[in-house]
């Protein structure tokens, strides 16, 4: 007789953590994690910068496209910025929104706990955020105050608007293209 019939359970029924999103995220998480062991944290961020470019241009489009409008307005922009994190299970609120910056937290990250010890992956909120703002409104500089990846308990997120009021503070600039 067997192994496989002297064991009556399945192994489709095996208590294996193992779905698409969690598998997923893993393979997210390795990548970035050897990508900053090869090259180094800034330079994997560079890479994982230009992911986040092409699908924050992609999702830009999409938003345009449902709202039917050539560009966003900075009210629109601080509510597809909250809509996109949203779909993808984070929970971002904008804390404050002027001309000159939106403010957003975030008390769950898309990644989940994948992305402890993985603040390249933050790029992909950098990027998507950044390139959304200056496509439509023609500059941003992002600034992660605080990120989940870092340790803290939340994201703390400023978008900044305007050029002469964001050279006080660092972070990636994006330009409209």
């Amino acid at each position: 007789m067997s192994s496989e019939s002297q064991n009556s359970t399945s192994i489709s029924a095996l208590p294996v953590a193992l779905d698409r999103d969690g598998f997923v995220r893993s393979v997210l998480r390795e990548l970035a994690g050897t990508l900053q062991d090869v090259v180094g944290t800034e330079d994997a961020a560079g890479f994982i910068s230009v992911v986040g470019q092409h699908i924050g241009d992609d999702l830009n489009e999409q938003y345009r496209a449902a709202l039917g409008v050539s560009a966003l307005d900075r009210g629109q922009v601080a509510e597809v910025l909250v809509d996109l994190k949203r779909r993808i299970q984070g929970d971002f609120t904008v804390t404050h929104a002027s001309d000159a910056r939106i403010e957003l937290t975030n008390t769950r990250c898309p990644f989940g706990d994948k992305v402890l010890d993985r603040p390249t992956l933050c790029m992909m909120t950098s990027n998507v955020f950044g390139s959304i703002a200056a496509e439509n409104l023609g500059y941003a500089r992002v600034v992660l105050h605080e990120t989940i990846a870092e340790g803290h308990g939340r994201c703390h997120v400023v978008v900044h608007l305007d050029p002469s009021g964001a050279a006080e503070d660092h972070g990636r600039e994006y330009f409209m293209r």
